[in-house]
């Protein structure tokens, strides 16, 4: 066969540079011990690697995501520990605030720290963390979460949504507590309220306080159910208790309607505890029965009240004065139970909004004013009276209190306000601010016990956290020794490899040398 000079040369250079350039492959695998570096030197390989490379790019984001729930949660209980601190300290002023031996003058010092103390929750409660944003208005992190009204109580301006991070292929965790959950569903325990309908006029005798609901679940369960009650005392010491059927329910109560007039004592019903007292001059005494017998309570939960309060941007001078539920079943069946946002869109045509009012939100009712001038509306069976007419563009905000709930300002600021009127020489006053003693004692528990709980949930997030950063870790661990297994040579292989290429490409070089030298004329 023959070969001619220019094959021989070009089959000659193909076998030194095919030889060379696997010699520089494998000295470079050598010196880095990098074996697959471009998709040509193993397709599948490279194909893992990416998939590897992006998972161990997704465990960076998560653990990046860890950090920032965990400086978040460690805010948020910061923040919270804080104000179980101050809620010890309000509850110690109470405790004592009771004591028989405190006078006016004592409790008007205590309301002064109170006040002291209710500003500093407040601060707390619309606490920002490091990027500015509010701690507890949910997914709203520029609005403060609470403000205060005009009669001094507080409004939610946040919503119940929470922050989450991804923390794992299968794991989200919030980052944040919504005030709602913390401080709003804290249970009101004065849910139930006494009156006085026989005789007309008060004789001071009989004194039964608006219950404290010291059992959610027969409270609920029973109590709900057959209400209104009346309570009507027979004598000096045994009353009956009927309920709106008139059915006798006397023995589901405390001493089964039996009491002993000369001790303080209570009634408990139904989940339900009223203090009562009963006032017997010398002179009554003789005639107790008779004087006592008679005196007759209606009892109940208390009913809705609605309230509204003007935007501080409004251009006109018009309040809400007034707010009464007119028609229950049209306030039950549409009224929103969150509230509401009444929108003026001229002097008497008006919007309303279902509260908390967002950017896309869509009127859940409309109308106009009536009345000369036009200053009266009724909403969903809540009859709305305005000082005078609104102007385009004024907003009201509504409030309903359905007495199920109440925020730890509230109880604070309703506690200051009794501390501050005078009881020491009204009896009436007195037994009114005993009731008003009884109801921030339990809604204190109730608040503090709904800090606790949110204190608990941010552990055992914490807790979680941990776990999941050590399987992060784990995997992290795993995806670096797979993608070393694909991607790193064998070093024994490698030089293993590279003497032999070495040795080919001495040999090549040594056949063109004397391959080159052969010609006719060395035969001649």
């Amino acid at each position: 066969m023959r070969i001619s000079t220019s094959q021989f040369y070009e089959t000659s250079s193909a076998n030194y540079q095919r030889n060379f350039s696997n010699v520089v492959k494998t000295g470079q695998q050598a010196s880095d011990n990098i074996r697959v570096r471009t998709a040509a030197d193993d397709p599948v390989g490279a194909a893992r690697l990416l998939q590897l490379q992006q998972q161990s790019n997704l465990i960076d984001q998560y653990d990046g995501n860890i950090t920032n729930v965990r400086n978040s949660l460690g805010t948020s209980e910061s923040t919270l520990n804080g104000i179980t601190n101050i809620l010890a300290r309000v509850k110690e002023l109470t405790i004592s605030a009771g004591s028989g031996g405190y006078t006016d003058a004592d409790r008007k010092a205590d309301a002064q720290e109170l006040t002291q103390l209710e500003e500093q929750l407040y601060s707390l409660m619309n606490s920002r963390d490091e990027n500015g944003k509010y701690l507890f208005s949910g997914s709203r992190g520029d609005t403060p979460p609470y403000v205060r009204n005009a009669d001094g109580t507080y409004t939610y301006q946040g919503d119940q949504s929470t922050l989450s991070l991804q923390v794992g292929d299968m794991l989200t965790m919030a980052s944040n507590e919504s005030g709602y959950s913390v401080f709003e569903q804290a249970l009101n325990t004065s849910r139930s309220q006494t009156k006085l309908t026989s005789p007309l006029v008060d004789d001071g005798r009989v004194s039964l306080s608006n219950g404290q609901v010291s059992g959610s679940t027969q409270y609920n369960d029973r109590f709900r159910g057959g209400e209104p009650y009346t309570i009507t005392f027979t004598s000096s010491t045994q009353f009956k208790i009927t309920d709106a059927a008139n059915n006798d329910v006397t023995l589901e109560a405390t001493g089964e309607g039996k009491f002993d007039p000369s001790k303080p004592g209570g009634v408990t019903f139904r989940g339900v505890e009223m203090a009562l007292d009963i006032n017997l001059s010398d002179a009554d005494k003789p005639n107790a029965d008779a004087l006592i017998a008679g005196h007759t309570f209606s009892l109940g939960s208390k009913p809705d009240e609605v309230s509204g309060s003007r935007s501080p941007g409004n251009t006109s001078s018009s309040q809400i004065t007034g707010a009464s539920i007119s028609d229950s079943t049209a306030y039950n069946n549409a009224f929103p139970g969150g509230g509401a946002v009444i929108k003026f869109t001229s002097a008497s045509a008006y919007e309303v909004y279902a509260q908390p009012m967002g950017p896309d939100a869509r009127p859940v009712a409309t109308g106009t004013l009536t009345g000369t001038p036009a200053t009266k509306a009724k909403i969903a069976g809540v009859d709305f009276d305005f000082s005078a007419p609104p102007a385009a563009g004024d907003q009201f905000s509504v409030k309903v209190d359905n007495h199920q709930t109440q925020n730890i300002l509230d109880t604070i600021s309703e506690f200051r306000k009794a501390l501050e009127l005078p009881v020491d020489k009204d009896l009436a006053s007195r037994q009114k601010y005993q009731g008003a003693l009884q109801s921030a004692i339990g809604n204190l528990e109730s608040g503090a016990n709904k800090v606790a709980e949110a204190i608990s949930s941010i552990g055992a997030r914490g807790a979680a956290l941990d776990v999941q950063a050590d399987t992060n870790e784990s995997l992290k661990m795993a995806n670096t020794k797979t993608q070393s297994s694909i991607r790193d040579a064998d070093p024994a292989e490698v030089l293993t490899r590279l003497s032999l290429q070495q040795t080919m490409l001495q040999a090549s070089q040594l056949a063109f040398t004397k391959i080159s030298s052969l010609s006719l004329f060395n035969r001649l």
